[in-house]
């Protein structure tokens, strides 16, 4: 699909960072855009800076939690009817957890899944008869970098992110075998620029095995986020005109790559070494840190999160 023109988009997570992104950049290519987010007030607010920059592109949107599969096909039916025909659906919705295996909780484990994965399968399957009707049609999911390796206390999302890959590679060769007009493309983003960290989950098996403090750990994943939401944007948009298996966003993920590639099995141990590095100088950085007159308890890892 070389041109967005008068094709039709549907954008999960699209109230914020590279789903905002997305919908700013197809809209400036005369793109139509079906948009959703579980976040409101944010999709309110890319719904209006979508009116303003390209006021001849229509704009729908809905809230809705990508995990709800009823909610999802409810959604892609309505796009369908509202705009005529959908052309690309961007799974792009998703959220952090960071926690042993040990202990991680079950409700958080579910939470993560249901989002990251659950959501990429019902936005697949929920809008896929959609694009073959339409018969120039893309499905673009996304993965990670940590659905490339793996790193201690991210098995959760690194389950997702694995899966999301298995899914997708194996949806892309359905659709090749078919020759229906469909493809689609897995995206592979690094450490890209938005509000996951913070909106993230930390449990408290973390502190002191990993991390100084919950929100010192959602301080630190933010610290390597490298890649602007815009960029990230641009670099998925090129991939789909030139009709990418795999796109690869920012110079960490094609590391992560490389080094996956170069030491499939060995490159585990350069992550555990990388790792007690980092978790030992946050340590340090904490007991040097003078107490707060005041101490707070911020619980919000534990009880919320956002789709973006």
């Amino acid at each position: 699909m070389r041109d967005f023109a008068n094709k039709v988009a549907a954008i999960t997570g699209a109230g914020s960072g590279m789903g905002r992104s997305l919908a700013i950049q197809l809209a400036q290519a005369g793109c139509h855009v079906s948009l959703a987010d579980k976040n409101g007030v944010g999709l309110a607010e890319t719904e209006r800076i979508v009116r303003a920059i390209a006021p001849n592109v229509r704009v729908s949107t809905r809230v809705l939690d990508v995990g709800e599969r009823d909610a999802m096909f409810a959604w892609a039916d309505d796009t369908a009817k509202e705009h005529g025909k959908v052309n690309l659906i961007f799974n792009n919705a998703g959220v952090a957890l960071s926690s042993t295996i040990e202990g991680m909780d079950y409700n958080d484990l579910e939470w993560i899944v249901n989002i990251n994965f659950w959501g990429v399968v019902h936005g697949t399957k929920a809008f896929l008869p959609h694009l073959k009707a339409s018969g120039d049609g893309h499905v673009i999911n996304t993965s990670s970098l940590f659905g490339i390796f793996a790193q201690p206390g991210m098995s959760g999302y690194n389950a997702t992110k694995f899966a999301v890959r298995g899914f997708t590679e194996s949806l892309r060769q359905e659709l090749d075998m078919m020759k229906c007009g469909v493809s689609a493309t897995c995206v592979h983003p690094g450490g890209i620029r938005t509000n996951i960290a913070q909106a993230s989950r930390v449990s408290k098996n973390m502190v002191g095995f990993m991390v100084a403090s919950e929100q010192q750990g959602r301080d630190t994943f933010e610290k390597f986020f490298i890649t602007t939401a815009d960029d990230a944007a641009r670099t998925i948009l090129s991939g789909v005109r030139r009709n990418k298996r795999r796109v690869l966003i920012g110079r960490d993920a094609r590391g992560a790559d490389w080094l996956a590639r170069i030491l499939p099995a060995a490159y585990q141990a350069l992550v555990v070494f990388a790792t007690r590095h980092e978790a030992a100088k946050a340590r340090r950085r904490a007991a040097r840190a003078p107490a707060p007159a005041h101490a707070t308890y911020n619980n919000a890892g534990n009880q919320g999160g956002e789709q973006s």
